[in-house]
């Protein structure tokens, strides 16, 4: 899964990030209701953990310009300490899939949040990302290429899924610094070894190449071959 955790507490999210990221799935966060909005608008998300209690804008707030305003209809659990029945009913009308309670166990989240994510690909009716042979399954998080299962790091798969929505436009690095870390992009040149593994992983074993490099500018991921070609490694 790939989720969006909209949280201003940072010893709960580090704690939903270690737990989810150790067991395969993909995750943004946001501090602040407005952020986990614009979030929401602007990514593929295949399920939001929302707080009630936010900075800038509550989570029951975020909840209904969501559903009303961006129309999404990415499946949104909330997680709060509000466990009162009335406040459930408020977040159930306003839009949400489900509630949970805090304090809560990691286990029953995810699978309350692979629950939602099992009901919500029935109203969708592709969840892959293709690119010539090159196949990214967003509700499994498999990838393939041909009949051949392609393992992948959370990081390394988030470039890929970004790529892969681009494709065949070529993504700026900032653009990817960004989806990998934010605001925190670290001094070193990291993206390039970052690539380096998506293209071991995606590429090597294969005739047909996908993934290029426009040197100095991006990347891109296209099935055809293109003039601005330039390898960096």
């Amino acid at each position: 899964m790939k989720l969006l955790i909209v949280e201003d507490n940072r010893a709960l999210v580090a704690n939903l990030f270690a737990y989810f990221e150790a067991r395969g799935h993909v995750l943004d966060a946001a501090p602040d209701g407005a952020t986990g909005l614009r979030l929401a608008a602007d990514n593929h998300y295949d399920a939001i953990v929302l707080d009630w209690a936010l900075p800038r804008m509550e989570g029951v707030r975020v909840l209904g310009e969501l559903r009303q305003s961006v129309r999404k209809d990415v499946p949104v659990l909330m997680l709060t300490a509000k466990a009162e029945t009335a406040d459930k009913v408020e977040a159930l009308r306003t839009g949400a899939d489900d509630y949970l309670v805090k304090p809560f166990d990691l286990a029953e989240l995810e699978a309350r949040l692979l629950a939602q994510v099992r009901r919500a690909s029935g109203r969708v009716t592709d969840t892959r990302l293709r690119v010539g042979d090159l196949v990214m399954d967003l509700s499994t998080l498999e990838v393939t290429r041909g009949a051949q299962s392609i393992a992948l790091q959370p990081a390394t798969r988030r470039l890929l899924e970004v790529l892969m929505r681009a494709s065949p436009a070529l993504v700026p690095r900032e653009r990817l610094q960004d989806a990998l870390w934010g605001d925190d992009a670290p001094d070193r040149d990291l993206l390039r070894s970052q690539m380096h593994l998506l293209r071991r992983a995606i590429d090597a074993p294969f005739s047909t190449k996908l993934l290029r490099t426009v040197a100095r500018v991006g990347y891109r991921l296209a099935a055809m071959p293109d003039r601005d070609h330039a390898e960096d490694e």
